[in-house]
């Protein structure tokens, strides 16, 4: 009897045990863990537009503002008179630096040795001893460039010229206005009623200069006109001042070396021992042109 209590005992005692030790063989529920929170997602990059500025326009030069160039001239030089006569010169741009030109002028020749009388009966007045007009056109072709740029409207502007192109000698006749009736009589003076005519003055005939009332109109003598050829050669620089892009103003100095087939005889008085050292063949001259023009 005891024996079997003593096992029912054993067999209660053994369960009680039992369960603490099931209970520790199951693990224990995990506890559900915080995830560490993902970082806030970035917006994707843009990709980098180029940022280039914009250049700034530069200011209209010279040479892109015009392409053509005319100018006109009054000419000064050391083988005329008070003024030397007249041009006209056209230019077309090459390059930044560079123009091509046609110019064509004309000058009047004065003899340094021509003297001025005047009538002590009419009070008319004539070159003594002159023969000849002497005029030249000189049609040219060269090249220019520009040596110091001014600013856009506003300094001064150097250019270098030189040109070359043939000489058109042009001999006309001197004419006066001779009394004739006067020469015959050989005394007194001239009257209302004498021939006067005009014709080439001709220093060769003795007392000639006695009997000239005064100097004829001027193209009296065109008609008889002569052509003596030639070629020149020049060389310069020109000073330009405009305020204004398409107005051109300024002046221009140089050289100019001339030479013609036969002397230009303007100048014949009867007891020179040479007329060639009066007259002649090479003409050399310093020049000095101011001109007026505009640009397009």
């Amino acid at each position: 009897m005891k024996n079997v209590l003593a096992l029912g005992l054993a067999a209660v005692l053994g369960g009680v045990a039992a369960v603490p030790a099931q209970a520790q063989d199951t693990p224990p529920l995990a506890r559900p863990t915080a995830r560490p929170a993902a970082p806030a997602a970035e917006p994707p990059a843009r990709s980098a537009a180029p940022t280039t500025q914009p250049r700034p326009l530069a200011a209209p030069s010279d040479e892109q503002s015009y392409r053509r160039e005319t100018v006109f001239g009054i000419n000064f030089n050391t083988q005329g008179g008070l003024i030397g006569g007249v041009n006209v010169r056209s230019s077309r741009v090459l390059d930044e630096r560079r123009l091509w030109f046609w110019s064509l002028e004309g000058v009047f020749f004065k003899n340094p040795k021509e003297e001025t009388v005047t009538s002590a009966y009419t009070g008319g007045s004539w070159t003594l001893y002159k023969t000849n007009y002497a005029f030249a056109l000189r049609p040219s072709i060269g090249i220019q460039r520009i040596l110091f740029r001014k600013a856009a409207e506003a300094g001064v502007q150097v250019n270098g010229l030189l040109s070359a192109g043939p000489s058109i000698g042009l001999l006309m006749p001197y004419h006066v206005s001779y009394d004739q009736t006067w020469a015959r009589r050989g005394s007194g003076g001239p009257s209302q009623n004498d021939v006067i005519v005009n014709e080439q003055y001709d220093p060769t005939i003795p007392n000639y200069s006695d009997y000239i009332v005064d100097r004829a109109p001027f193209f009296s003598g065109i008609s008889k006109t002569k052509i003596v050829p030639g070629v020149h050669l020049r060389g310069g620089l020109s000073f330009e001042y405009g305020r204004y892009r398409d107005a051109v103003a300024g002046a221009e100095v140089g050289f100019l070396v001339e030479a013609y087939t036969q002397r230009l005889v303007t100048f014949s008085p009867p007891a020179a021992p040479d007329l060639t050292l009066l007259n002649k063949q090479f003409l050399p001259s310093v020049y000095l042109t101011l001109y007026l023009g505009h640009r397009n």
